[in-house]
C-alpha cells in the first residue's frame, strides 16, 4: 500500500487542477511539504514536478522562464517540507506553509514582471505585479493550508488509530 501512495498524491495533485478551482487552489505544495516530511526527501521534488509536468501536458505549457520560476517554487516547497520533518509541529507546519505560499508569490511575480509583457520593467511595474497577483497569492495560501490540512491530519490520524488498533506501531 505505502508503494503506491506517491501515486495517489500525483494523481490527486494533477486532478485538483483539471477540477473546477479557484486560481491557485490546488495542491502542488501541500504535496511538496508533505512529502518532505513523511517520505524519501527525493520525492518532495519530484512528485510536485511530475504533477506539474504531467498536468502541464494537457494545459499547456508557457514562458520558459516563468515555468522555471513556478516548478523551482514548488521544489523549495520540498525544501521546507525537508526541514519540517525534522521541527514537526502545528506552530511549524503552519508557518511553513506560509513560507511555501510566500515565497511562490514573490518569486513567480517577479518572474512575471522579469519575463513577461504585461508589466514595465520599473520599480512601479514590479510593484504593479506584485499588487496584481495578491488574489492569486491569497487563494494559494488557502489551497496550502486547506490541503496539507488534509494530507497531514488524514495521515496522522490514520497512523494514531492504526497505533490504537495496535496494526501498526507510531514510528518517528
Amino acid at each position: 500500500m505505502q508503494k503506491f501512495f506517491p501515486y495517489f498524491l500525483v494523481l490527486l495533485a494533477i486532478a485538483a487542477r483539471f477540477l473546477p478551482h479557484p486560481a491557485n487552489f490546488t495542491p502542488i505544495a501541500a504535496v511538496a511539504l508533505f512529502s518532505g516530511v513523511y517520505l524519501n526527501k527525493r520525492l518532495s521534488i519530484l512528485l510536485p514536478m511530475a504533477a506539474m509536468f504531467l498536468s502541464d501536458l494537457f494545459i499547456g505549457f508557457y514562458s520558459a522562464p516563468i515555468m522555471i520560476s513556478v516548478y523551482g517554487s514548488f521544489a523549495v516547497s520540498g525544501f521546507l517540507g525537508w526541514w519540517l520533518g525534522k521541527h514537526r509541529g502545528v506552530v511549524t507546519t503552519f508557518g511553513a506553509t506560509l513560507a511555501s505560499s510566500t515565497i511562490f508569490f514573490l518569486v513567480t511575480n517577479l518572474a512575471v514582471w522579469q519575463f513577461g509583457t504585461l508589466y514595465p520593467f520599473t520599480s512601479d511595474g514590479l510593484l504593479a505585479s506584485y499588487i496584481a497577483a495578491i488574489p492569486f497569492w491569497r487563494n494559494m495560501l488557502l489551497g496550502d493550508i486547506f490541503y496539507v490540512a488534509v494530507l497531514f491530519g488524514c495521515y496522522e490520524g490514520v497512523r494514531y488509530w492504526m497505533a490504537r488498533k495496535k496494526i501498526m506501531p507510531i514510528r518517528e
